[in-house]
């Protein structure tokens, strides 16, 4: 199928599942290049912030940076996707993509770290909103679980290749940490080429304003938000006239933002959109997946190599449990949501099954059974794996074709601004409850706690004394048990927005979206043996 202008209505496409494969094959790999960009550093960070002499601010801004470029760019993404070429759009974001990691392998301090971090994730938001938008444009909402399960396997292949990259990368001398930037660089280019020759998809252009005010008010917002909650408790108290004047300011952002949303031709987050209770829902269990999924996951290579002494690569090896869960649990479930239509329960057992790992992850210390360890890590993957994928499909299944980029954006979006947030507040509690876990220690053995010669940075384990490294072990391990219990309830406010989730049976076709009534009559026909022809595939 050749690219051509249509109408805007016409951005649905009915393609053979070899044609979707093929399509998929360049998009999969833009997809996991995104991924790679935020796993592969996540075991090689502790090395990389020590050797650039960074705290435990830089450590959390290096990852919340990339985040927070993902999140403010993501809508802009998905809208420019309902108005012009997506297949442009993608390979534009693998450009920016490779030249922020190229950037990043250079970085000579952790602000031009932090600085080429953001250029990633500008192309790192594009690459995963567009992944979503393409694909539902490709495949009808009955099928795209079957699909979304190759998605979730990317996801965890890259999730499970990312950190064990990184670890190898860095514990090889004649590379050094700067290849963890360089090394996503080949798999973007191949991208490029695969998805030249694969990817053909209706073109979409009409007039259309982009909002700018709308994109610049949310950024600025999320911006001052996120700056407050990773600088607070340490720079300043809590309870501050700094803390007053960045949260008054930031709500007054937020609320200009919404107003300018409301009034604009094409707004970056469409206000409409949360008329509808499936996606408001969706966008709150999604902020809540998102602080826990970011937040809490991230420092867990921290916790292997500071609390338990490891290796980068055995840290990778380590939270192999967790992506094994995730792995099994988007593919499998992704073919049964596409066998049975059905996808509440999932939504509903995977929130659960967060919430109890959370928990469960909340009991950490330097000096857990990896056994035990290894089960809770699995439970939150299975988790992961049964909602991630499945809310955005949820709300994909409630919109027509025009709004799938904005709509699926949308989910995206507020993920990323729950991982972002996450990442700041939960990286701010870290910091201080090693510090006061440290100085309780030190007080214990009689030294003073200015003796761990920190200095506010990363401490090297390895270089200790013993009686002062297993302070700091046992320090940073409770530390990491306390942000788990943190997360633990933003995983049980996802669990309650899914369930008064109303259930639409998936749609068998790629148009807009039909009554309730239709819907469940289709279903109901097809559990009865009735013909029902599925389209995009190919028997």
């Amino acid at each position: 199928m050749s690219q051509a202008t249509v109408p805007p209505q016409a951005t649905a496409v009915t393609m053979t599942h070899r044609q979707i494969l093929e399509a998929l094959s360049g998009l999969l790999l833009g997809l996991f290049v995104a991924i790679l960009s935020s796993t592969v550093i996540s075991n090689a960070l502790p090395r990389i912030i020590t050797e650039l002499h960074g705290g435990q601010s830089a450590y959390t801004w290096v990852v919340t940076s990339a985040l927070l470029a993902t999140t403010a760019t993501t809508p802009i993404w998905g809208k420019l996707a309902d108005l012009t070429s997506k297949k442009t759009l993608v390979q534009l974001a693998l450009g920016i993509y490779v030249l922020g990691s190229v950037l990043a392998g250079l970085a000579q301090g952790t602000g031009e770290l932090i600085a080429c971090r953001v250029l990633q994730g500008v192309g790192a938001g594009g690459l995963t909103a567009l992944a979503q938008v393409i694909m539902a444009t490709m495949i009808a909402p009955r099928e795209r679980g079957r699909y979304s399960g190759y998605l979730g396997a990317v996801m965890a292949v890259g999730t499970i290749g990312g950190p064990l990259i990184g670890g190898v990368i860095v514990d090889t001398s004649w590379l050094g940490w700067r290849w963890c930037f360089y090394v996503g660089v080949p798999f973007a280019i191949v991208a490029l080429i695969v998805l030249q020759k694969t990817l053909h998809l209706p073109v979409v252009k009409r007039k259309a304003e982009i909002d700018w005010w709308g994109a610049t008010l949310i950024t600025a917002a999320v911006s001052l938000l996120l700056i407050w909650v990773s600088l607070a408790g340490d720079q300043f108290a809590w309870a501050s006239g700094q803390t007053a004047a960045m949260v008054i300011g930031a709500l007054l952002l937020g609320a200009l933002a919404i107003r300018v949303e409301t009034r604009a031709a094409e707004p970056m987050i469409p206000p409409r959109l949360f008329r509808n209770r499936t996606i408001t829902l969706a966008v709150v269990a999604s902020i809540a997946v998102g602080v826990g999924m970011f937040g809490a996951s991230i420092f867990l290579g921290q916790y292997f190599q500071i609390s338990r002494g490891q290796s980068p690569t055995m840290s990778g090896l380590m939270t192999l449990p967790m992506i094994l869960g995730l792995l099994v649990a988007s593919t499998v479930i992704g073919r049964v949501i596409t066998k049975t239509g059905l996808w509440k329960r999932y939504l509903v057992i995977g929130s659960a099954l967060l919430t109890i790992g959370f928990a469960l992850m909340g009991t950490l210390r330097a000096d857990t059974n990896f056994a035990l360890l290894s089960v809770y890590m699995l439970v939150i993957g299975v988790g992961l794996g049964m909602t991630m994928q499945n809310l955005v499909l949820a709300v994909q299944n409630t919109v027509g074709p025009h709004e799938l980029g904005a709509a699926s954006s949308v989910v995206a979006f507020f993920r990323s601004l729950g991982g972002a947030i996450g990442v700041s507040a939960l990286g701010a509690v870290l910091a201080h409850k090693v510090k006061d876990y440290t100085a309780d220690g030190l007080t214990q053995l009689g030294i003073p706690a200015s003796s761990s010669g920190s200095g506010g940075a990363l401490p090297d384990v390895h270089t200790l004394p013993g009686p002062l490294r297993a302070v700091v072990e046992a320090a940073y391990g409770h530390g990491a048990g306390d942000i788990f219990l943190a997360a633990a309830p933003f995983a049980l406010i996802a669990l309650i927005a899914v369930v008064f989730i109303k259930e639409v049976p998936l749609r068998q076709h790629n148009g807009d979206p039909v009554s309730d009534e239709v819907e469940r009559e289709s279903t109901l026909a097809a559990g009865a043996g009735a013909p029902v022809i599925r389209t995009g595939e190919q028997r």
